[in-house]
């Protein structure tokens, strides 16, 4: 490193940005790390299921970390860059490996190795889990290890502090990223902080549908704030609705995919309308329909085919329990001392909100929406793979094309590993499209996150001495950028202050009714089907509440811990991010992992094997889409169907119930 008052920010508290403190701070670099909670309250402490790896157990099954790779290359139906996702599968043992000496209670078999259980989209076990608490147990080991380097003065933690903007110079391809502007959530001051590389960790953006099984503060803000700055948003389009959630008025609680992977079924009573217990219809009687279509895969086929199925059932065959939204998890059939001890934390997370026992008796549930694959557009380095053609399928038991060494598929250090098109701004995590593609596999977010830490750190701390941060550290920087940054950001509060009494009284104004309508309307044209009209529709929407915003009313004033204007200055960010996200649905005019389009049911290669990046311009407030190569040169792109049957497409005949059966 070349000047020893260098800095670099991070901005999130969950497992990306943890793996990255840690990773930066190692390198003797001081890390200021932004969350708006306690880094133990991030986002990924709701993660259940686990994370994935291969594993010596695994290897015995004829596992392989490339065949982890080919199975989240063809998850995503190829629309993830190969070379990250390659790189990504290799270090996924090295990474449990690590976690595992921080002392992660990872469950354990009678012979004392670490536990596998089945995810989504693999016919192996190659999960590894805590429990149903993964994410909580990562977050804490990690959180545990950031400690270590606060106390040794190498990470300050600003807990309690919102990022409000980032602070760039230049302009084009010689913009710089020097800094951000941030505000304490408490005393709400307003201040700017100086960095040669800021590290965006931010998360989804779930609050952008509504009711999701994401957090409070899974808003998208950040996000869009760097993407209203000129930082560019990949794939959009792409959100994951999760096949089983808890349905609730005031959001969707997740019922882990580890419940499917530790044999739940899913199904609906054969007789549309059947209202009997579901304890008192016998085997035949039930329609296991994700069994039937996809015989290999079953309950674990991919989210957003599980996804699809459902709906269909539910709504398009109307064959959704007591005629609702909403079919049955099944448990019941699994030892309760084996439920218990497996999935003790879902189980008891369904007990307190349904008040039924999900061990003696089924769960009833329906998709929600969960992840964004898309996020901040990335770049990267090649690794030194670089095979003749591309290879085929990966079948089990084959040898695989290529090693597991350090920079196959991703240049290690490299500096540009993850950064956006604004040099020095990086995305690590959720927010940060580049691993997943259109859809991403169960148990791969936890691995990404960390990896994104702790793979990328490297090329953040790299780029210090080997970018322009080299040259011109932020700290030599003329005062008058930061003070000018943080008086845009005053400017901005102050108005939204003088809403309480300058803002539109009439209801329609009020900032909670205008996200209800957001989420509302891009849950129905945005998520599992999608069409060209109901899209127009959604974006003329967009428009008019974008219109409304910006008479939008403050409902509170107060000058200390204002959690009204930290969520209403958010919603003028999210509904930008959804005009982003509705027009890159709208113009990716094929269907390809979770993207349905009824009106384009095929996936194109021809013309959309590419990443969909939109650009905002702030003067005209309208958003330029465009599309970049996706790297398909280590596997070959082939149709991605999980073994689906056509003979077991359809829903069954429709009877007579037997209450109506009874009463003749």
């Amino acid at each position: 490193m070349s000047n020893t008052n260098q800095r670099v920010i991070v901005v999130g508290g969950g497992l990306a940005g943890l793996a990255a403190a840690i990773r930066v701070a190692e390198a003797d670099v001081p890390v200021d790390l932004f969350s708006m909670v306690p880094v133990k309250r991030s986002h990924s402490v709701c993660a259940q299921g686990g994370i994935n790896a291969c594993n010596e157990v695994a290897r015995q099954q004829g596992y392989s970390e490339y065949q982890h790779f080919d199975e989240t290359i063809y998850g995503g139906d190829y629309l993830a860059d190969q070379g990250p996702v390659l790189e990504m599968a290799n270090w996924a043992p090295r990474i449990i490996d690590l976690l595992d000496r921080m002392g992660v209670p990872f469950n354990r078999t009678i012979e004392g190795r670490r536990d596998l259980r089945l995810f989504g989209g693999s016919l192996f076990k190659r999960t590894h889990f805590s429990g149903a608490t993964t994410g909580q147990q990562l977050l804490y080991a990690l959180d545990e290890q950031t400690r270590r380097y606060t106390a040794a003065g190498k990470i300050n933690m600003w807990e309690f502090w919102e990022f409000l903007w980032p602070i760039t110079i230049g302009e084009g391809e010689d913009r710089r990223c020097v800094g951000i502007v941030a505000q304490d959530m408490r005393t709400m001051q307003i201040r700017s902080f100086r960095a040669d590389a800021v590290i965006m960790a931010t998360g989804g953006c779930g609050l952008v549908f509504g009711k999701s099984t994401n957090s409070i503060i899974c808003t998208g803000g950040a996000a869009s704030r760097c993407y209203q700055a000129g930082a560019w948003y990949a794939n959009g389009e792409m959100i994951q609705v999760h096949p089983t959630a808890i349905p609730g008025a005031d959001k969707c609680r997740l019922m882990s995919e580890s419940a499917r992977g530790e044999g739940g079924r899913v199904w609906v009573p054969r007789t549309k309308g059947d209202t009997r217990d579901p304890r008192q219809i016998p085997e035949s009687e039930r329609w296991y329909f994700l069994e039937e279509r996809y015989p290999a895969y079953g309950n674990l086929v991919p989210r957003d085919i599980a996804t699809r199925e459902i709906f269909d059932v539910c709504v398009n065959d109307g064959m959704g329990v007591d005629g609702q939204n909403q079919v049955y998890l099944d448990l019941t059939h699994k030892d309760p001392e084996y439920l218990t001890r497996k999935l003790g934390g879902i189980m008891e997370i369904y007990e307190k909100f349904v008040g039924v026992d999900p061990r003696f008796s089924p769960m009833k549930i329906f998709p929600a929406v969960h992840y964004s694959m898309g996020g901040l557009w990335t770049q990267f380095t090649p690794g030194s793979y670089r095979p003749a053609q591309p290879a085929g399928e990966h079948k089990p038991g084959m040898t695989p094309p290529v090693g597991t060494e350090v920079g196959l598929g991703m240049a290690y250090g490299a500096p540009n590993n993850m950064m956006t098109n604004i040099s020095g701004l990086y995305a690590f995590g959720e927010v940060n499209f580049a691993f997943h593609g259109a859809t991403r596999l169960g148990a791969n977010a936890l691995l990404s996150c960390i990896f994104d830490g702790l793979f990328s750190g490297v090329s953040v701390v790299n780029s210090l001495s080997q970018g322009p941060a080299g040259d011109a550290p932020a700290e030599g920087l003329d005062a008058k950028v930061f003070a000018d940054a943080a008086a845009r950001e005053q400017a901005k509060h102050d108005a939204l202050i003088a809403s309480v009494t300058q803002g539109d009284p009439d209801e329609t104004f009020n900032p909670y009714v205008i996200a209800r309508q957001l989420g509302d309307e891009m849950t129905a044209a945005s998520t599992v089907v999608k069409t060209g009209p109901r899209l127009e529709q959604c974006l003329r929407t967009l428009s008019e509440l974008r219109q409304r915003y910006a008479r939008v009313r403050l409902g509170d004033s107060a000058g200390w811990t204002n959690q009204s204007l930290s969520f209403t200055r958010a919603l003028g960010d999210m509904l930008i991010l959804a005009e982003s996200i509705a027009l890159t649905g709208l113009k990716r005019r094929e269907s390809r992992g979770s993207h349905k389009r009824l009106d384009f049911p095929d996936r194109d290669d021809a013309q959309f094997l590419c990443a969909s990046v939109a650009e905002y311009d702030p003067a005209s407030g309208e958003h330029r889409v465009f599309y970049r190569p996706v790297q398909t040169d280590l596997v070959r792109p082939r149709a991605r169907t999980y073994g689906k049957t056509d003979d077991a497409a359809g829903a069954p005949a429709a009877k007579a119930s037997p209450a109506a059966l009874a009463s003749t």
